[in-house]
């Protein structure tokens, strides 16, 4: 935190200085489609969510992306070739995964009828979507941990070559918000695998105490945290 952010020389200082908060931000607007927790009112699912969008999924995939662009950001505005030779790998590593992840999706979407993520959690009320299709799940699940470098995947940075790969540039808390990014995009990966795949709030008597669902949720996300990490 108290460490100098260094500007290399010849660095184009604006898109250098915004890459690392484009990061970050990046990982934080997926939180605005994911349910913590429901209960019914009226005959009508009442979600604890930001923003109940229909198009969830979509948007998803969507602000993701954004990650993507910030790692081109970062490499491409250090002026340094080592940096710009590790964006183009894990620019092209990032898209190859980004299909077969986009495919897995499309799973819990055609199985809910809809692209919301409230309605997905709501269509596995009677059971988990990983029953009906585990293969897309663990596909998902695989293809996430890529989309965020963590081990075997993790060609990213390929500290024995190139020191850090794209942000081999960012020191002091450029350098951590990247880490911030990434840390934060494991955890919110878990909680996607929760809600699309594992039943999201639901629980044994969730319905009784609905507040029962939140813990339901975050045990679950946790759960795959851990299995992440692993």
């Amino acid at each position: 935190l108290s460490k100098e952010l260094i500007i290399p020389a010849g660095a184009d200082k604006v898109v250098f200085l915004a890459a690392p908060v484009l990061a970050v931000m990046a990982v934080l607007l997926i939180w605005e489609v994911i349910p913590f927790m429901g209960y019914e009112e009226a005959g009508e699912t009442v979600a604890m969510v930001a923003a109940n969008l229909n198009v969830g999924v979509i948007y998803f995939m969507a602000v993701s992306g954004l990650g993507t662009l910030a790692i081109m950001m970062g490499g491409w505005s250090s002026n340094n070739k080592y940096a710009l030779l590790g964006t183009f790998r894990t620019a092209a590593q990032l898209l190859s995964y980004e299909v077969p992840l986009l495919m897995s999706l499309l799973v819990p979407v055609m199985l809910a009828g809809s692209m919301s993520l409230v309605d997905i959690v709501t269509a596995q009320e009677g059971a988990w979507f990983v029953l009906a299709a585990p293969v897309a799940a663990l596909l998902f699940f695989i293809t996430s941990i890529a989309e965020i470098g963590r081990a075997p995947f993790d060609l990213l940075e390929a500290e024995s070559e190139i020191v850090a790969g794209f942000h081999v540039e960012y020191g002091g808390m450029g350098f951590g918000m990247f880490f911030l990014a990434e840390f934060l995009h494991a955890f919110t990966i878990s909680a996607l695998t929760a809600v699309l795949f594992l039943g999201g709030w639901y629980g044994p008597f969730v319905e009784q105490v609905p507040i029962l669902g939140i813990f339901y949720f975050l045990g679950k996300t946790f759960l795959m945290y851990f299995a992440v990490v692993w």
